[in-house]
């Protein structure tokens, strides 16, 4: 028997950052707003006829062996080889790769994490609910990055669709949201700066200056929860220019956080693209490189595209995804 499984990466629309623990609780009502794209993180496990345990990954170009799982060495494909380990998973080779490219900024190693953990659950026989498995792909993620990771990623990999995950004392809360995915993703340019980040640096960074009370942090997440909020409500009320003002006010108090988390060349990128028509434009995830995304009328679109394209980024095909994690059973 072989499984294959898939979980769709996603677009931060506003929000980000808030879901990593203790940063909610300092700011009433705080949020993300996330969409579920079409560029899926995928997994392949196939049975050996032995009891050796076999890794690879495509993206990376890398393939590790050992004896077991407790044999595998966690600084070598460290996310795989923990959630082997952690499975006990052996006489297997797990495959990896993805439809995003590295460091992207759309939480490739989240939806990652819930792929592998959705196949070597099933390949294990192991009941896992849906908060069980996410637990574990945070406490994992957060082993291999070393710094605390957010609640908001795994979401979107999970369910799939286009959501608002809530944030308070209680936890996270992920509620769907009722938006036209057609309308929104025609909305939508993904482009990728070609310059990979490092979330994990960032963000840890951002939380010790709130925890320190850095009032410009502080100020910064204020309008970052603002700005959340008045996305979730112009995206339910399919106002796309409210939506577009909100993600222009997310991504100006967002570059307070820290240094770094925008570049010279991101915003000559950002420049070329409102002068073809985009509305507003964000980075995704922590900033510093990986991807961004346009809100433009869809009769500028293709404007926007070639315009960003011809500034050296390149432009992602995508669309909204439905579907969270999706698990096959194959002879």
């Amino acid at each position: 028997m072989r499984i294959d499984s898939s979980a769709p990466t996603r677009i931060d629309l506003a929000g980000g950052t808030y879901d990593i623990w203790p940063l909610y609780l300092f700011h009433d009502r705080a949020q993300t707003i996330n969409a579920a794209i079409s560029l899926r993180a995928h997994a392949t496990l196939a049975p050996r006829r032995d009891a050796r345990v076999v890794l690879v990954s495509k993206d990376t170009g890398e393939r590790i062996e050992a004896p077991s799982s407790g044999d595998l060495d966690v600084d070598r494909l460290p996310l795989l080889a923990r959630l082997v380990k952690y499975f006990d998973a052996s006489g297997l080779e797990l495959t990896t790769w993805s439809d995003s490219p590295v460091g992207a900024g759309i939480a490739g190693s989240s939806a990652m994490n819930i792929a592998v953990i959705g196949a070597l659950a099933a390949w294990t026989r192991r009941p896992m609910n849906g908060d069980t498995l996410m637990g574990v792909a945070m406490n994992i993620e957060a082993q291999v990055i070393r710094v605390p990771t957010g609640a908001q990623d795994y979401r979107p990999a999970m369910f799939g669709g286009v959501s608002a995950v809530e944030l308070g004392p209680d936890g996270a809360t992920r509620v769907a949201l009722d938006v036209d995915i057609h309308q929104l993703g025609n909305r939508l340019v993904l482009a990728y700066t070609g310059a990979s980040r490092n979330s994990g640096i960032n963000n840890w960074d951002v939380m010790q200056r709130r925890i320190n009370g850095d009032p410009a942090v502080m100020g910064a997440f204020d309008g970052i929860r603002d700005a959340a909020l008045g996305m979730r409500a112009a995206l339910e009320a399919q106002n796309w220019r409210e939506a577009g003002r909100h993600l222009h006010a997310e991504w100006e108090h967002r570059k307070h956080l820290a240094p770094g988390v925008t570049l010279p060349e991101i915003e000559t990128m950002f420049v070329r693209a409102r002068e073809a028509g985009a509305t507003a434009a964000k980075v995704c995830g922590a900033g510093g490189g990986g991807c961004f995304f346009c809100l433009v009328d869809p009769d500028r679109r293709d404007a926007v595209r070639a315009a960003v394209s011809d500034a050296g980024a390149r432009v992602l095909d995508f669309q909204i995804e439905p579907r969270g994690l999706i698990i096959e059973h194959l002879p």
